[in-house]
């Protein structure tokens, strides 16, 4: 372990891209990982890219069961916001943030704020937001100590929670998906299964009721069961939703859901959500593909929350952010095109497109290390 304003920096070049090495994204730029006892704080930043700006990407604060656990998925995580971003066309690098413990028990101000001194140390390489168990108000404390935050409180000069535009994204991908599939672009009249009622499913929900769908939906928190029940009494409340009688299958929650074991049991046409690293490896998708299953990739899908903690940085209004939220639906009908074009999957068209544009700004940078 580093210490804690002293982060020392490892170039990874093996194992750090499996099992997603069959493409040229290339290897992480950076990897910290720091240890300050006093706060408590054990944390790792991973830069996978800065190709195209700054690297940025939320902080998940998560009780991983080890070290190991919290560095493939801050490493898998990463890497998804450097394709995220590409896609979006958003002058951004890609990278991610993980606090190991339980942020019921772990969360403190004095933690975040050694965290934020963290971020701070790195000079503006990694810009960090909120995630899986942080919240805008917590970026406002990381904020004390960084000037390198975004997502922070309408009150603390931020753009507040992204989990309602990701939320909005996410039906906007679904919907050019549905156009795909069935030939109309909206989801009335068909029964979709949200995995995980956090802070983008229960936002999903709405939106989906809205439409005219039939909604199923699971959360392994009660509470949140409930809140939603409460909010969208239309919604079914159910253990599972993944094996259900689906046309649409929405993961919300921790990624992996998407694996050999669940795929042969899926009778969803769909699968699109707001989970990152929804497959559990990359031939996952060619066994979707293979049973008729359109899967939407996620960092495509879930770039509302991107494209919102962007704007923040550009001074964008509200209505200009939302407009480009919106424009997810282009971005997704666009990389569905080019899939049934050249006879591909669409998760192989969209890193296709990412990488181009990475492959263009390393050409015009000399080709020089990113």
């Amino acid at each position: 372990m580093t210490e804690l304003l002293q982060p020392t920096a490892t170039r990874v070049t093996t194992a750090d891209e499996t099992p997603f090495a069959e493409d040229d994204l290339g290897t992480h730029e950076r990897i910290v990982h720091a240890h300050d006892e006093r706060s408590g704080l054990r944390a790792i930043i991973a830069i996978h890219s800065t190709l195209l700006g700054p690297a940025l990407g939320g902080t998940r604060f998560y009780p991983y069961p080890d070290a190991g656990s919290a560095l493939t998925d801050v490493l898998r995580l990463s890497r998804g916001m450097t394709l995220k971003a590409a896609v979006s066309g958003l002058d951004l690098g890609g990278g991610k943030a993980v606090i190991l413990g339980d942020p019921r028990r772990a969360k403190t101000a004095t933690l975040l704020e050694a965290y934020g001194r963290l971020v701070e140390s790195l000079g503006g390489t990694y810009i960090t937001a909120g995630d899986v168990g942080t919240t805008s108000d917590d970026m406002d404390v990381i904020g004390r100590t960084t000037r390198h935050v975004v997502a922070r409180t309408a009150a603390a000069g931020g753009s507040g929670d992204s989990a309602p535009m990701t939320a909005l994204g996410v039906f906007e991908a679904m919907r050019a998906a549905a156009g795909r599939t069935w030939g109309a672009p909206t989801l009335d009249g068909r029964t979709v299964g949200v995995e995980g009622l956090g802070k983008v499913g229960r936002h999903l929900v709405a939106l989906l009721v809205e439409d005219g769908a039939r909604v199923l939906a699971a959360d392994v928190d009660p509470q949140a069961c409930a809140d939603v029940s409460r909010d969208v009494p239309e919604v079914t409340i159910v253990d599972r939703v993944v094996d259900a009688e689906l046309d649409v299958y929405a993961p919300c929650a921790m990624g992996a859901t998407v694996s050999a074991t669940t795929v042969p049991g899926l009778t969803a046409r769909i699968v699109c959500g707001a989970a990152n690293n929804q497959l559990a490896t990359p031939q996952v998708e060619d066994e979707l593909s293979a049973r008729g299953v359109l899967w939407v990739p996620d960092f495509v899908a879930n770039s509302g929350g991107l494209i919102q903690v962007a704007g923040e940085r550009t001074a964008s209004t509200a209505d200009d952010v939302r407009s480009r939220v919106l424009a997810v639906h282009g971005t997704v009908d666009g990389i569905l095109a080019l899939a049934a074009e050249h006879g591909e999957t669409p998760g192989r068209a969209a890193v296709r497109v990412a990488q181009a544009r990475l492959d263009d700004a390393r050409t015009r940078a000399g080709g020089g290390s990113r």
